[in-house]
């Protein structure tokens, strides 16, 4: 199956500037239906109330982090099986290895720019690359 350009997609940042580059990355390449949050628990109950398609996310927040996000969302059964995306402006091998063990399904590292968002998007959903 090809990647669904409507499906709902969450940004969650707790910088307002950097929801608004990530949207009009996902514009411009195609996706439609784009919400967003500014920390790991809007997120989450954002997440509660509506099933999103993908969540791209940042690694530092506060109160509740990208991490602490995306282990509550892998530990709950409803929301489990949701494409998780981290950015982080730290490449930290342990930060990249933390978040494959919490089952993060692709890593991004600032800065970066649509055709890197992309592949990143693509690698998640592989037959997406196929479908363009």
């Amino acid at each position: 199956m090809a990647v669904d350009l409507s499906m709902p997609v969450l940004v969650v940042d707790d910088y307002s500037t950097m929801i608004r580059i990530i949207r009009n990355l996902l514009k411009q390449l195609g996706f439609t239906n784009i919400d967003d949050a500014n920390d790991g628990s809007a997120a989450l109950n954002k997440m509660r109330s509506k099933k999103y398609g993908l969540v791209i996310s940042d690694w530092n927040m506060e109160p509740m982090t990208g991490y602490d996000l995306l282990r509550e969302v892998r530990a709950d059964p409803n929301l489990a099986t949701t494409p998780f995306i981290m950015v982080t402006a730290e490449s930290k091998t342990e930060n990249v290895i933390a978040a494959k063990k919490a089952g993060v399904n692709n890593y991004i590292v600032k800065p970066f720019n649509a055709a890197t968002l992309k592949t990143k998007i693509e690698a998640v959903f592989p037959d997406m690359a196929n479908a363009s």
